[in-house]
């Protein structure tokens, strides 16, 4: 990383909401939010590979914030570069140390922000008269109308802004790409191992769902402790998991049939043929998540299946109505680790710092040295894509494959 020194501002509240209430701006002079707080969550069931995160962050309701990472608070219109995490839409926080900006800002002269956003049943129950769903996709609507309406405070360029996420935020943009309000809110979008099989479930199962965590409850969500939600959460995701066979899906993800995804299938709206963008996936990303009996196949299989064959279709999709598209493959595989070119290793490559990666379980025995040097390499095709919609030469073991 460049020694430039870096300005990150944060937390920011970008949005308040009650309990599963929509989101609406900040009230004009609010008090700033407690420091680096994220949504109540559980422990991430990828623990195992990226090993538990080393800031342990407060958990509260009241986290609706996001961070800014930049250069200088200048009239520079700076591209701007909004980081969704993933975590399976039930942990993780766009505050987190991982995800700290500093490098991408300083190599890329560029504007970088990372948002936290509601998880798990509180972003994304669907209950009967109580919660319509969703909630988490319009935490991030809002967080993207914030930097629309603010980033030039921080030297960005509001009409040079592009979205890049991993794993559930990857899923969250091709979800905004399907959003009639999200239209004029990014110019490009970068998706990272985006499981599009599981990107949204229909309402009626969702409704399933939701009932059934109402019955582990056994009490009304609106004035339930976040204990107990989180108790609740946990038993509904291990019966789901038993009822769907499948080690990859989680029980509460965005739902269709519902705002601000009304159809009953996730499309493309009229202005996504403007968009550029670029999207890829890891050669062994299903190593993170062991099969369950009866899952067939090999680590390679599942990713094709998963992530390869569903996102070369999304790429078709894009083309066909007009976008520039550009796919990768990564293929790097850290020394000392038994997990290859798995699910989230290409985080360190872009985001964090030594102190935020260390002793994570997918860098094996890789010297620090070597993971930010090759890291080096990708930030810039990232920085090429969100300033001129194309990444340029990829380095190996970061191909390019056909989208």
């Amino acid at each position: 990383m460049d020694d430039k020194p870096m300005l990150r501002s944060g937390p920011i509240r970008y949005a308040e909401a009650e309990r599963f209430a929509p989101p609406r701006p900040p009230s004009a002079g609010g008090a700033r939010p407690p420091g680096g707080r994220i949504c109540p969550q559980p422990p991430s069931r990828l623990d195992a590979v990226m090993g538990p995160p080393h800031d342990r962050r407060p958990q509260s309701e009241d986290c609706l914030h996001l961070t800014v990472t930049t250069p200088a608070r200048d009239d520079g219109a700076r591209p701007v570069l909004v980081w969704l995490h993933g975590g399976g839409f039930s942990s993780g926080g766009g505050v987190l140390d991982w995800y700290d900006g500093g490098a991408l800002a300083a190599e890329g002269d560029a504007v970088v922000v990372g948002v936290n956003y509601r998880l798990g049943a509180l972003g994304y129950l669907v209950l009967d008269g109580v919660s319509d769903g969703n909630l988490g996709l319009l935490d991030q609507l809002e967080a993207l109308r914030w930097v629309r309406d603010h980033i030039a405070d921080w030297g960005g360029d509001p009409g040079d802004v592009t979205v890049f996420g991993q794993s559930a935020g990857a899923l969250s943009i091709r979800l905004l790409m399907a959003v009639p309000e999200a239209d004029g809110l990014f110019r490009r979008a970068l998706l990272q191992s985006a499981p599009l099989p599981i990107a949204a479930r229909p309402h009626q199962q969702a409704r399933d769902i939701g009932r059934m965590f109402a019955d582990h409850l056994g009490c009304d969500p609106r004035t339930a402790t976040p204990e107990a939600l989180l108790a609740a959460q946990g038993r509904t995701a291990a019966d789901h998991q038993r009822r769907s066979g499948s080690a990859l899906e989680p029980p509460f993800t965005p739902v269709t049939g519902t705002a601000p995804l009304a159809a009953p299938e996730p499309g493309l709206t009229a202005r996504a043929g403007e968009l550029d963008v670029m999207y890829g996936w890891n050669a062994e990303d299903m190593s993170a998540f062991p099969p369950l009996p009866g899952e067939a196949g090999t680590v390679a299989e599942r990713t094709r299946q998963v992530y390869g064959t569903p996102l070369a279709h999304f790429g078709g999709q894009l083309r066909r109505a007009g976008a520039r598209v550009h796919a990768y493959r990564l293929d790097w595989r850290p020394a000392g680790s038994p997990l290859g070119a798995t699910h989230c290793v290409e985080l360190p490559l872009l985001l964090g710092s030594r102190d935020a990666w260390r002793g994570a379980p997918m860098l094996g025995e890789t010297a620090w040295e070597d993971v930010d040097s090759f890291g080096r390499a990708v930030r810039a095709c990232w920085l090429a894509f969100a300033r001129t919609g194309d990444p340029g030469a990829l380095p190996a073991p970061l191909v390019s494959v056909s989208p």
